[in-house]
Parts: C-alpha cells; structure tokens; sequence
C-alpha cells in the first residue's frame, strides 16, 4: 500500500515530449527512407532531376544529390544527418552525394527488420563497422593505378573520369566536350589547391558548344566612365599594376573646418586636391604599367587622364577575380602608388577586351604563372547555366582527386556488386547471428545496380541476376561488370571507360555507414518544449505580455509599467 502512495517523480518540464524504444528507432529508420527516396531516382545517368521551388520564389532545378538536400527543409532530426553526410561527401570528394545518402537509407532499410524482430542495435552497428572495413579494404585492392603515365595518356584517362561524373548531369549530352575542359582547368592550375583559382563566369545565350576555356583569367566588364571607349582595348606583353584604391577625387572626409584670411587661398586648397590626383596617377603612369586593375572605383578623371596615354584601366574588380589575376601574371596588389617598382607588376603574353554574347570580357591569356584558368558557360535559360556550373564543380573536384589519388575503380555499379559478393562469401566464414548482419549489409550494396536499371527503365531483377552470376565466376573476370545503360544488358565497365576514383567509394562507403550506425545508436529523443512554444513566447512578450493571462494582465504587462 506504502508503495502505491509514493509520488511520481518527474524530472523532465511538463510538456517535454521523450520517445524512446523500438519504436522509435524504426521512426528514426522510416524517416531516413523516405528522405533516401527522395533522391533516389537521380542516380545515374538516366536519372530524373528534381525542380525546387523554394519561399521566396527561386526555381532550382538539379540532379545534384548535395543541393537537392540543401534545399530541401528538413526537420526530422533524424533525417538531418543525411543532410550533413551529402554535404560533407560535396565537400570532400565532389562527386557521389546521391549515393551516399541512398547506401545509409539502405543499410537502414536492411537493419528495420532485425530491429524489430528485437536484435539488439550495437550488434547490428559492430556487424556494420566490421563488414564497412572489409569492403573498403577490398576497394583497394581491385583499384588500378595511373601513376607513371606520360601527361598525355594521363590526360586522356583523366577526361574519362570527368565523362562519367557528367554523364549523370544535365548536360552529359556533351560530356566529351566539357570533360576535356575540365581536365585542361585542372592541370592549368598544377597543385593549387584552392579551387577558386578555377574561375566559372556564365554568360546567358548561344548554346552549350559555345563555353570557352581561357587559360588564364577571364573577367566581366566593370562599370565604367566616360573615356573608357577611347582606350586601346588589346596589348602584347603588357605589365599590369593591381591597386586596392581609389583613383578619384576626394573631399575632406572628417568635416574639417578651414578658416582663410584670403579668398586667393580657396584656389590652393581646391587645387590641392586635384593634384594629389594627378600625383597618383602620375605615378601609375611611370611605373611603365599598361594596364591598370583596382578593387575600388577608378573614376572619370582618372579614366580620361588614362585614356589620353594609352593605358587601359578597370575600376570595382571583384576581390576573387583580382587575386585571380594576381595569382596568374606574377603581380601583387598594393594599398599605395608610392615607390612602385617592377618586382609587383604582373604580365601576361596577351590582354584583349572580347565580346562574349551581350557581355564584354576582359580576357588575360599566357600567363607566366600559369596557376589559374577560367571556363566561360553559355546556354539558353538561367537555370541551366547554374545547374551546368554545379556539374562543372563536380568533375573539377572528380579530376583534382583523381589527380592526386590516381586509383580508380569500374563505375556503373561494377564495385558495389564485386563487393556484396566479397561481402556474402566472408559472411559463410563467420559463426552467429553477424553473419546475417554483414548478408544484409551485402544486400544493400546492391542498392546503386539496382536504381541504375529502375531509373533507365531496364527489369534490375534480370539485370542484377545477369551481375550476380558474372561475378560469382571462381576466375575473377567478372569483377569490372556493372549496368550497361545503352543497351539494358551487362557489360565491362573498365573497357566501356566508366571509371570513378577509389575515393570516392571509400568515402561514400565510410560516411553512409557511419550516419547508419549513429541513427541506430539513438533510442530515445527528448524534445524540450520550449523550442515548440519559443515562437509563441517570443511573440508574447514582444506584446509587453507576461507570457500567462495575456499582454495586458493587470496594469499593464511588464512592457506597460507606468514610469
């Protein structure tokens, strides 16, 4: 009876929402599927792009696994860690982002049925982990190398890389095309790592065919003055000053104040500032300069005065592209015109203004440096410009990994099937309940083959048995078969040229298994109920109210106390 008696202990705010269990592990699970099949109909190439429409009436359409989570408004915790592997995949590797999510919603998907059957989740995640270093362990050793190739050659399988990143884009109609200017970019800029050194400028009209590569720095026109048509619009060989100033006449700023006994004295003071002008752009003349960059505005007079001498200027550059600049010709930028010496000025073999459809362009090609390359976009709608540039920076990121990790793998699901076999086969070794772990884990790979038929439109159920047997030969000489897009048959993937970096799978294999384990490591969620009612409270007390009873309780909220 003395028990019965005992209060309740609460310990959480009344109101806050706890679940925890099996069932809330499968609600975690259902909510990664659903967020896995969102995306899972982009893989490949075939694969559909998805159009967004988001608050404030911008359209995205992309094929982008990253972006297409980034724009999606997710709210499920849950599902939120897929959000992050994407982004994290983008950033890391550049290409694979559909997969990854759509491996950790399988893996997931797999895991359901024994969770529910009340195997417990650490289990599963050690089983997961296990199987997670045998495949990648096994991505290296069937990795074949392009080291020691001549730059040629190399070239050459590079560009086969980019091809297949951009076969599964928007604009894998030309890949060959895009994926030859991609490698050009890539090797223009050695091992610079920053990828900013890749410049991307789009410019709306003429079709795909018409984007150029420069090689060298490429830069829209700046707004400029008048006189700005009468200077020479192309040079050999000139040097190049980079400013961080302005080139313009200036008032006194701090409101000073200055009294003259003689009106004579007005004149010297307004001439002054004329010739603290002419001071500096003498000086930029005799540094022998023929072409003149700043980031801030080169105005009227100084554009004229520029004119008059044969000397081309630019006022307003972007910070990106004068550093761009900078990188390629060998210059430094300079906060003064004082004691400018030759060792700052830039040069490159030719400075031309171009045409480029209704744009003008500033192009400096034969760089000495050589360490930066700009890639021109054309194209008919807006959108398809943006989702061109969102592919480009795939394959950029594809080529520079490529690069530096030369290993690559057979694409087209080849890998994933080669591995689900390794995987079944270790799986008949182990005793207990991990050998149906790592089988389901098996299985799950077979994910990428499986959605490569279903969104070209093939059976995947023929398809995928067509793989099985041709990688169960005891001799090893199905492991490069994968999904033959074309033709809805098998075939040699390294033969056919669909190859990917070995990074990438490990990556992709690594992350998805990692946000599989973390979502079956969480039984329970606490909701604070003040995040809930946060907004209302906010509003309450903006009213002056108590947040109780309503704003104007008593005399008067606390916002309305008489003073």
């Amino acid at each position: 009876m003395a028990a019965m008696m005992q209060p309740q202990i609460i310990l959480l705010k009344e109101g806050t929402d706890t679940s925890q269990g099996k069932a809330q592990l499968v609600s975690n699970i259902n909510a990664c599927t659903v967020v896995a099949d969102v995306v899972r109909t982009t893989l490949g190439p075939r694969g559909m792009d998805k159009l967004i429409h988001d608050d404030k009436g911008n359209v995205t359409i992309s094929n982008d696994g990253a972006t297409i989570m980034k724009l999606l408004d997710i709210v499920h915790p849950a599902a939120k860690i897929l959000v992050d592997i994407a982004k994290s995949q983008d950033s890391e590797v550049g290409d694979g982002t559909t997969t990854v999510v759509l491996l950790a919603g399988e893996f997931l998907k797999e895991a359901k049925p024994f969770i529910e059957d009340g195997v417990h989740p650490q289990n599963l995640i050690r089983s997961y982990r296990t199987a997670c270093s045998l495949a990648i362990e096994k991505i290296k050793q069937l990795a074949i190398s392009i080291e020691g190739k001549s730059l040629e050659e190399k070239k050459h399988l590079l560009a086969k890389c980019a091809a297949t990143t951009l076969s599964s884009k928007l604009i894998g109609g030309e890949k060959e095309f895009f994926a030859s200017i991609v490698v050009d970019a890539v090797v223009a800029i050695g091992n610079e790592d920053r990828l900013n050194m890749i410049g991307i400028k789009k410019v709306p009209g003429g079709s795909m065919r018409d984007s150029f590569l420069v090689d060298g720095v490429a830069f829209k026109k700046t707004f400029s003055y008048a006189g700005f048509e009468q200077q020479p619009k192309k040079f050999l060989e000139p040097k190049i000053l980079l400013l961080n100033i302005e080139l313009e006449l200036k008032s006194e700023k701090e409101n000073a104040e200055i009294r003259l006994s003689d009106p004579s004295q007005y004149q010297s003071i307004v001439d002054a500032e004329w010739n603290i002008i002419y001071d500096k752009l003498d000086k930029c003349v005799q540094s022998g300069a023929k072409v003149v960059l700043s980031r801030l505005a080169i105005g009227d007079l100084a554009t004229q005065y520029f004119a008059d001498r044969d000397i081309f200027c630019a006022g307003r550059v972007t910070e990106e592209d004068l550093q761009r600049v900078a990188a390629a010709t060998g210059g430094t930028v300079q906060t003064s015109v004082n004691n400018v010496i030759d060792e700052i000025l830039g040069t490159c073999e030719v400075f031309e203004e171009k045409q480029v459809g209704n744009e003008r362009f500033n192009i400096f090609s034969g760089c000495p440096s050589g360490r930066t390359a700009t890639i021109v976009l054309r194209g008919g709608a807006d959108q398809f410009i943006e989702e061109a540039e969102r592919s480009l920076h795939d394959a950029i990121m594809i080529v520079r990994r490529a690069m530096k990790n030369s290993a690559v793998v057979a694409g087209g699901g080849a890998i994933d099937m080669e591995l689900s076999r390794y995987l079944r086969q270790h799986a008949r070794t182990i005793a207990g309940k991990s050998q149906l772990f790592i089988n389901s884990y098996a299985k799950a790979l077979e994910v990428i083959p499986r959605q490569l038929c279903d969104n070209a439109g093939f059976d995947a159920t023929d398809v995928l048995n067509k793989l099985r047997q041709k990688h169960a030969l005891p001799s090893g000489e199905g492991a490069p078969y994968g999904v033959d897009i074309n033709t809805g048959g098998i075939a040699d993937s390294f033969a056919n040229f669909v190859w990917e970096p070995s990074v990438v799978k490990i990556n992709a294999i690594n992350a998805a298994t990692e946000a599989a384990c973390l979502i079956l490591s969480v039984d329970e969620t606490v909701k604070n109920p003040k995040s809930e009612s946060a907004q209302g409270e906010a509003a309450a007390s903006a009213m002056g109210g108590r947040g109780r009873g309503g704003p104007f309780r008593g005399r008067g909220g606390r916002g309305m106390r008489r003073r």
